[in-house]
């Protein structure tokens, strides 16, 4: 199965629920000093939109990714229900065409959390096309399990390789300066898609001016 198939299937199974439900990453919210009125964001693959949504409400800027119509339709609805604006897109951030170049060098912040649907070889193609979203000067913000995320057995893919590690998000971002790098255990609570203890690690890394 394919991931606009597999991520149609899962949301279109959660019926009138949210999966992930309706607020945003821990991480990121706990950051909210750094979102500034007026910035642009790109919130990828960003499922029923409680990522984008949050941001939209910070003030920003907010275009949104995602590879399910099923999604984009609950996020949409999520939006109007909190009086706010995002541009959401049905797209596959793992496209070889992807970022269009109208969307290159142009984000302020670039954001994905939990998107570890993909393996080594997708991930190399996710992070490029973040990067490259990314303006001079602008930052990403990753929010994800820990291969000890297999232990606990609350959310996430059953893959060890999915995972992050701080060695292999430095590894990943050579030449950009992080800002944040965090490695954590708390307990949870999104949706019935991430429930319980977790193992947890959140990236702040800023690009190099031009």
């Amino acid at each position: 199965m394919n991931h606009e198939a597999l991520w149609n299937t899962r949301y279109r199974d959660a019926g009138d629920d949210y999966l992930f439900g309706i607020e945003p990453s821990h991480f990121m919210a706990r950051r909210a000093h750094l979102f500034e009125e007026g910035h642009s964001a790109l919130s990828v693959a960003d499922g029923e939109g409680r990522n984008s949504v949050w941001l939209a409400e910070q003030g920003l800027k907010v275009t949104a990714v995602e590879i399910s119509p099923i999604a984009v339709a609950k996020a949409r609805k999520l939006a109007a229900g909190r009086s706010v604006e995002v541009h959401f897109l049905v797209a596959d951030l793992l496209a070889p065409e992807w970022p269009p170049a109208e969307m290159e060098n142009s984000f302020d912040w670039v954001v994905g959390i939990f998107i570890q649907f993909a393996g080594p070889d997708e991930r190399r193609r996710q992070f490029a096309s973040m990067k490259r979203a990314t303006r001079p000067g602008g930052r990403i913000l990753l929010h994800g399990y820990t291969p000890r995320q297999l232990e606990y057995k609350t959310g996430g893919p059953p893959h060890a390789e999915n995972m992050y590690t701080p060695d292999l998000l430095r590894a990943a971002f050579p030449g950009w300066y992080m800002e944040q790098m965090a490695e954590y255990d708390d307990d949870i609570a999104e949706g019935a898609g991430h429930r319980g203890r977790s193992a947890l690690i959140g990236m702040v890394a800023r690009k190099q001016q031009d």
